[in-house]
């Protein structure tokens, strides 16, 4: 069980079988849990003893809202991989995107320091600059083009081109350090950790609160049918049932977008060619690509 002292501290009183003795010097309700949802700076989780594995991306995430130039049908998420980092657009309404700037802490600091209108500026050359392509690269996507045309396999889609941005919303800008993080445990007597407690990812896939919504679906299941079946909201059962549910989804996501980062970390030739394939395959294979959204999606 988790208490509070009285300086307002978290601690840790023990892991209580299900059923306490009337020695106990631990008061516990029936019905109770605590549920650390703190961030990801959570004490709770600090309480909870679980290590956390953790490292730093050397980038930090640029966010702001953004009037974009033409009012739209603003329904894309934009995203594009700059050699400094991935930049994206979200939609809001059909005239604000929210925007999340993955870049190396030094630049997003010189960008907090610009007026509103050089930041805007430097937005819209993130968004549009053209950088030279690798021949090798540029060969090898035309080759898988022309065998995805003769498999009748290449997309009839049009591309859409991105938008462009007018004006940033007045102290919508800030910064916040990009790392990875993960805790060995989710779950303790009377106590689990769900979102950003339990879990940390770069924000390149846009998945960090993916996976916590599919904790809190996960853990809200889990406790009805825990609750329907008689036992006490704060059995261990129910609790190490989501961990085991929960740890299983989100370690392969969250290895994946690491994965994704180191690979669009670097410019050498072979691995630009490897990655590039890869997308040209993942939206010409319909099949492959829903599997991925409805993994992302759970």
């Amino acid at each position: 069980m988790f208490e509070k002292e009285a300086g307002g501290n978290i601690v840790n009183t023990g892991f209580p079988s299900e059923q306490p003795s009337q020695r106990s010097t631990v008061s516990m309700l029936a019905g109770t849990i605590t549920v650390g949802a703190d961030g990801v700076s959570s004490k709770v989780r600090g309480a909870l003893g679980a290590q956390y594995l953790t490292w730093n991306y050397g980038q930090m995430g640029l966010v702001a809202t953004v009037r974009l130039s033409e009012p739209t049908e603003n329904k894309v998420a934009w995203q594009r991989f700059l050699p400094t980092g991935p930049v994206a657009l979200l939609p809001l309404t059909d005239e604000l995107s929210s925007l999340v700037w993955s870049i190396n802490s030094d630049e997003a600091r010189r960008l907090l320091g610009l007026t509103n209108e050089c930041f805007v500026d430097a937005l819209n050359e993130a968004l549009w600059k053209q950088y030279p392509r690798h021949p090798v690269v540029d060969t090898a996507t035309r080759r898988l083009d022309n065998i995805l045309d003769s498999l009748m396999l290449r997309s009839s889609a049009v591309r859409q081109l991105q938008p462009s941005v007018a004006e940033i919303e007045p102290d919508s800008r800030a910064a916040f350090p990009l790392a990875f993080g993960h805790s060995t445990r989710y779950v303790g007597a009377g106590v689990v950790l769900i979102g950003d407690a339990a879990h940390r990812v770069h924000p390149l896939a846009g998945q960090g609160v993916n996976l916590g919504f599919g904790d809190v679906k996960c853990l809200t299941e889990l406790l009805a049918e825990s609750v329907y079946s008689g036992q006490n909201i704060g059995s261990k059962s129910p609790l190490l049932c989501y961990e085991t549910s929960r740890q299983r989804h989100n370690v392969s996501t969250m290895l994946a977008i690491d994965g994704l980062q180191k690979l669009y970390s670097t410019e050498a030739a072979p691995i630009v060619v490897l990655r590039s394939l890869g997308l040209q395959l993942t939206h010409a294979l319909a099949p492959l690509k829903s599997a991925i959204m409805n993994h992302a999606a759970v």
